[in-house]
């Protein structure tokens, strides 16, 4: 199974400034959260969390001009944060307002 693909309901709690890598490619890092209500087993569950994310490339520009605090609703993937860490980083390859 090769799917990895994650769409989330979030708003841009926090953003770093426009930067490079050392390969000229354009990134923004950042901190998206979600909150909603989802039902499991039957039961009306409350669900809050904050996940790291960023946008490389072309969508950078635009995603960091985007207005904190504001609903969007971001298309990517998740993958290791760096190739020695386990935790995870949303990598957002598309967003549009919710």
């Amino acid at each position: 199974m090769d799917a990895n693909h994650l769409q989330l309901m979030a708003t841009i709690a926090e953003r770093d400034v426009l930067r490079y890598t050392p390969a000229g490619v354009p990134i923004v890092s950042a901190v998206l959260m979600h909150a909603s209500q989802q039902e499991e087993a039957g039961v009306e569950r409350s669900v809050a969390f904050e996940v790291p994310a960023f946008a490389a490339g072309e969508i950078s520009g635009r995603f960091a001009s985007a207005e904190l605090g504001a609903s969007y609703r971001f298309n990517g993937f998740l993958a290791r944060k760096n190739r020695n860490s386990k935790a995870l980083v949303f990598h957002i390859i598309d967003f549009s307002a919710a």
